[in-house]
């Protein structure tokens, strides 16, 4: 009985040892894998001036790169942008005469509909964005308002 108490703490001991060893082992590899995907991101981004979007299951890594490539993507996006601030305003000039309440809910209305045209262009879900688009219009018919 003793000796199969000690081979049982015997091989719990090498256990431990192997699933540290395969933790740093697996750790490692995580970590030359991600900085193979950032250095492929960064050259796709230099020569093709887009950024490489992850598979859709991937949601949880941010990465921040380097001040040049930035200033690339952020001249083609704000040429994109262009037409829907200005939309906004026209949409804002109106609420300075309005109820506080429906000047608010028509901000976060033109904010909702702003963020469901991101949603669709980045082929991302949107059901919970059209209720909330729903919501407000409803709440903006309530009180009186044209949406």
């Amino acid at each position: 009985m003793a000796d199969v108490i000690s081979d049982y703490q015997k091989w719990k001991l090498q256990g431990e040892n192997l699933r540290t060893q395969a933790k740093q082992a697996m750790e490692a590899r995580f970590r030359e894998l991600l900085t193979e995907a950032v250095s492929i991101a960064e050259e796709y981004r230099a020569d093709f001036g887009a950024a490489l979007k992850p598979p859709a299951a991937i949601t949880a890594f941010k990465f921040k790169s380097s001040a040049k490539p930035k200033a690339k993507k952020g001249g083609k996006p704000t040429a994109a942008k262009t037409p829907a601030p200005v939309a906004a305003p026209a949409a804002k000039a109106p609420d300075a005469k309005l109820d506080p309440k429906v000047a608010g809910l028509q901000k976060q209305l033109v904010t909702a509909k702003k963020k469901l045209d991101d949603a669709k262009a980045a082929n991302a879900p949107t059901r919970k964005l059209e209720d909330r688009i729903y919501e407000l219009e409803d709440e903006l018919r309530l009180a009186g308002q044209s949406v």
